[in-house]
């Protein structure tokens, strides 16, 4: 599998990921509708079923590992990209040993930059950072 392939997968899975939390969709709709209605071309795509259900279904269990480094914010401010970012990341890093933890906040942050706020990037950079030296 080529690393660009994986790239895409993320961008689409953090799409999904948005979808499915402003939507409130169930998660196999969203996954239909991406799979569907998104250019697919060049993704891989069972990387990205198993990052956006994942993330989806264990969303709970992702957030806990997050909550602690979001300082006296709570989770329910974060910006809804920054939390679709931060799920996959965490998701990514508690379930996928294969991918080295440097390749995922590098992930992550270049999601940040391309679809959050202005600094958005260095947000999520910090709490990643937080939770690596925690794992």
């Amino acid at each position: 599998m080529k690393p660009s392939e994986r790239r895409r997968a993320r961008r689409l899975a953090v799409q999904a990921i948005y979808s499915w939390q402003m939507s409130g969709n169930n998660v196999a709709d969203v996954e239909h509708e991406f799979l569907t209605e998104q250019t697919v071309d060049g993704v891989d795509i069972p990387y990205f079923r198993e990052l956006f259900v994942g993330a989806a279904t264990k969303h709970a269990e992702l957030d806990q590992l997050v909550i602690p480094f979001l300082a006296l914010r709570p989770f329910e401010d974060v910006d809804p990209i920054e939390k679709a970012i931060l799920r996959l990341a965490a998701f990514e890093l508690s379930y996928r040993k294969d991918t080295p933890q440097k390749v995922v906040v590098n992930e992550a942050i270049e999601l940040a930059k391309a679809f959050g706020a202005d600094d958005s990037h260095k947000f999520v950079n910090g709490i990643l950072d937080k939770l690596i030296k925690q794992k």
